[in-house]
């Protein structure tokens, strides 16, 4: 590819696919995952590397942490930026079908055509019930993989690092909280059985992030279930993000549905 040339919708849209999973420390030219991608869009690393610090200059979570990122961003990247921002899951869905077919090379037959030359269509027009599901679960394969990236393909709870036994774990559910439910905010990785726990509120964490059990979790299982799956790390603290912290109000939220559920 020429230097210079102008980068198209679809190539924006694999290197925020990207973005959302490598902090700002690592999006440098000499990371692998930045070398993969520039081999696929046939450009070189550190043009892909400044295009992630583009996107982090529009990213106000990152610049609230006082990390600005490279200034310079495209008109086309501020609107990309703001299109995915608005469109949520539509957007997610898109991102993550473009990544499957031309990073990973997988047909998507039933989403969209397999020719990677395809302008990739925006999902708000989407008007079958077919496409409409396939969104959907783009949207949550694009929320499995950045959360589970997030915590480095590990349970944030117990350490758990099997890929099978795994969730990616939203903190307020799809139906409660439309605007966050691909938002790498809204999830933590956590193993099947504690993520059925927590989707359920009968467990939840506290404000530092301790693991609390609920009174109906410890009335409904065996005792040597709750000794080894829960009292064994009551108030144990879920490891950092890698990448970004899960918004803290959406905890809050989790907690207070779970008192209330405690309390009936």
């Amino acid at each position: 590819m020429a230097a210079g040339q102008r980068w198209t919708r679809n190539e924006l849209l694999l290197a925020l696919h990207l973005y959302w999973r490598l902090p700002f420390g690592q999006q440098h030219s000499h990371h692998p995952a930045v070398i993969e991608l520039a081999d696929v869009l046939g450009r070189t690393p550190s043009s892909v590397a400044m295009k992630l610090n583009n996107f982090t200059s529009l990213d106000p979570v990152e610049k609230s942490r006082g990390i600005v990122g490279l200034q310079g961003a495209s008109a086309l990247d501020r609107e990309i930026w703001a299109w995915h921002r608005a469109m949520g899951v539509e957007a997610a869905a898109e991102m993550e079908a473009l990544w499957q077919i031309q990073v990973e090379h997988q047909g998507v037959a039933d989403v969209l055509p397999v020719d990677p030359s395809f302008e990739l269509p925006t999902f708000a027009g989407a008007s079958t019930s077919a496409q409409a599901r396939a969104t959907v679960r783009r949207g949550q394969e694009f929320f499995r993989r950045t959360v589970l990236a997030n915590y480095q393909g590990k349970c944030a709870l117990t350490g758990l690092g099997h890929p099978a036994l795994l969730r990616a774990s939203h903190i307020v559910g799809w139906a409660e909280a439309p605007q966050e439910r691909v938002s790498v905010r809204n999830g933590i990785a956590l193993n099947a059985m504690h993520d059925a726990a927590f989707d359920r509120h009968l467990m939840t964490f506290d404000d530092d992030g301790r693991m609390v059990i609920g009174k109906r979790l410890a009335d409904g299982i065996g005792q040597s279930e709750l000794v080894s799956g829960f009292l064994a790390y009551q108030g144990r603290t879920l490891t950092a993000a890698f990448r970004t912290a899960p918004n803290p109000e959406l905890f809050a939220r989790h907690r207070k549905r779970f008192l209330e559920l405690e309390a009936a």
